[in-house]
C-alpha cells in the first residue's frame, strides 16, 4: 500500500516517540475522572481534573500554546505553558513531544488545573501530559476562516455513510442520532415492559423464511447439510409465543433482506415488533399513539419535532382517516365503486406511476 506523504511523517513521528522511551499505545489504565461537559457544569478555579480525548486544534506560541481536546461529551479548551509543564531543566516533553510530535487526531490524556483564560474562557492548565494514541492516518478537518466560511467540511453523503467513525470525530453533532436511536429503544422497552409484555429473542438462522415478501440470504449448516436462510422478518415466530400462552411479546430483531440497497435501504436493519393478544386494530392504534407521545418526550423533552421544513406534534390523539376519506381529500376523487381501469386512469391523469402488475390496492 502507498503511504501519503503525511502518513509517512506521522511513522516517522511514532518510530521518533518510541525511540524517546515513550509507548506511543500504553495499555494500562489512564484515571479520567471528567469528562468536558462535567468540567464546564462544575467549574471551579483551582480544582484538578483528569481528562482524555482527540486533540483537535493547537494554536503554537512558542513556549506556549492552546490546544482544543474533543471527548464524548464535546470540547474544552487546553494551556500548555512550557514550564508549568516541564519545571526541571529537561524541556523534551513541551518542546519535542508535544510541539513536534503531536498531531490533531492524536489520543492524549492531561493532568491540570482549572483557570478562566483573560477573555473569560473555561480551560485547563496542563501539568502533565501522556500519550495514549497516535493517530497515523490524517483527518478531514474542516477549517474555518475568519469570515466564518468552512472549507474541507467532510460532507460528502456516501464516504460519510461508509465511514462513520470519521464521521463522528469530524461532525461531533452526529453523535446526537446515535444517542437519541439509544434512548429511543430504552423508552419503548420501557413503554413495553410497563404495559406487562414480554421481550424476547426469536432465531436469526431460519429453515423457511416467512413474514415478509422478500429475497433471502442463503448459507449453509455443515452438521446437518441443509440450507439456512437469514431471516427476512420475525413475525412468525412472535405469533407461535401467542399461540403458546403469552399475552405479549415484542422484539428489536435484526432483519436481513437480499435486495436492492441505497442509503435509505440496507441489506440488514434492525426492526421492532410486538404482538399482543385479545385486542384489535383500535386497540392497537392507541397503543401507538401512546407510545409514540411517550418516546418523545423521553428522548427530546416535547413531542413536537421538526422533520425538513415540518413540525410534527406526537402528542396523542391522531386523526382517524380512512384510505378513502384520504384520497379523496387530497386528491378530490372518490374511488368507491370503481373498476380497476378508472382507478388506473384516475391514477394515470394525476402524474402517478402505475404499471400492470398493480391491482386496486
Amino acid at each position: 500500500m502507498q503511504l501519503s506523504e503525511q502518513e509517512q511523517i506521522r511513522r516517522e513521528k511514532l518510530n521518533q516517540l518510541r525511540h524517546l522511551g515513550i509507548n506511543p499505545y500504553p495499555a494500562h489504565l489512564f484515571p479520567v475522572d471528567h469528562t468536558s461537559k462535567q468540567v464546564k457544569e462544575s467549574f471551579v478555579e483551582g480544582k484538578k481534573v483528569v481528562v482524555a480525548g482527540r486533540l483537535m486544534s493547537v494554536r503554537d506560541q512558542g513556549k506556549a500554546a492552546f490546544a482544543e481536546l474533543q471527548d464524548s461529551e464535546g470540547r474544552i479548551q487546553l494551556y500548555f505553558n512550557r514550564d508549568t509543564l516541564c519545571p526541571g531543566e529537561d524541556k523534551t516533553l513541551y518542546t519535542t513531544v508535544f510541539r513536534k510530535l503531536t498531531d490533531l487526531g492524536d489520543f492524549v490524556g492531561v493532568e491540570g488545573e482549572l483557570f478562566y483564560t483573560k477573555v473569560g474562557e473555561k480551560s485547563i492548565l496542563v501539568q502533565q501530559f501522556t500519550f495514549l494514541s497516535k493517530t497515523l492516518r490524517p483527518l478531514p478537518m474542516p477549517k474555518t476562516d475568519d469570515q466564518g466560511k468552512t472549507y474541507d467540511a467532510f460532507t460528502d453523503p456516501e464516504l460519510r455513510y461508509r465511514m462513520r467513525y470519521v464521521d463522528l470525530v469530524v461532525n461531533p453533532q452526529v453523535k446526537d442520532v446515535f444517542i437519541k436511536r439509544t434512548k429511543l429503544f430504552k423508552a419503548m422497552r420501557t413503554f413495553f415492559n410497563e404495559a406487562g409484555y414480554l421481550e424476547v429473542e426469536t432465531p436469526i438462522l431460519q429453515s423457511i423464511p416467512g413474514g415478509a415478501a422478500a429475497r433471502p440470504f442463503i448459507t449453509h449448516h455443515n452438521s446437518l447439510d441443509i440450507p439456512l436462510y437469514m431471516r427476512i422478518a420475525n413475525e412468525l415466530y412472535l405469533k407461535r409465543l401467542i399461540v403458546g400462552g403469552f399475552d405479549g411479546v415484542y422484539e428489536f430483531s435484526k432483519n436481513f433482506r437480499n435486495e436492492g440497497m441505497d442509503r435509505t435501504h440496507n441489506p440488514e436493519f434492525t426492526a421492532m415488533e410486538i404482538y399482543v393478544a385479545y385486542k384489535d386494530y383500535h386497540w392497537m392504534m392507541e397503543f401507538t399513539e401512546k407510545l409514540l407521545e411517550y418516546c418523545a418526550l423521553q428522548v427530546n423533552g416535547t413531542t413536537q419535532a421538526t422533520f425538513g421544513e415540518h413540525t410534527v406534534d406526537f402528542k396523542a390523539p391522531y386523526a382517524r382517516v380512512s384510505m378513502t376519506e384520504a384520497i379523496q381529500k387530497f386528491t378530490g376523487f372518490d374511488i368507491t365503486g370503481k373498476t380497476e381501469e378508472e382507478l388506473r386512469e384516475a391514477a394515470q391523469s394525476m402524474g402517478i406511476e402505475v404499471n400492470e402488475t398493480m391491482g386496486k390496492g
